[in-house]
């Protein structure tokens, strides 16, 4: 396992993601990374605003999955922003 980290591929993925150069690899693990803490976040917003009504675990398997549909949208048209912004 340790040496995951020496292949050239691994190398220039990790260093494509720390200069911020956008290609396809780079986008696709941004916008995973992102889905992720969306959903974490939605299942804390979920267990706050609704908790004690209807279940912790249920408001937060609902926030869970409603708020990856908001902000999917926003991190696509994010790093389209993103990669044409670069060009220029």
């Amino acid at each position: 396992m340790r040496d995951i980290l020496t292949y050239p591929n691994v190398i220039n993925f990790i260093t494509s993601l720390a200069d911020g150069e956008l290609n396809i690899a780079t986008e696709v693990s941004w916008l995973i990374i992102a889905l992720v803490l969306s959903m974490v976040g939605g299942a804390i917003g979920g267990m706050l605003l609704a908790g004690k009504d209807i279940g912790y675990q249920f408001s937060a398997m609902l926030g869970a999955l409603f708020a990856p549909a908001g902000a999917i949208p926003a991190i696509l048209l994010g790093l389209a922003a993103l990669n044409f912004l670069t060009n220029y």
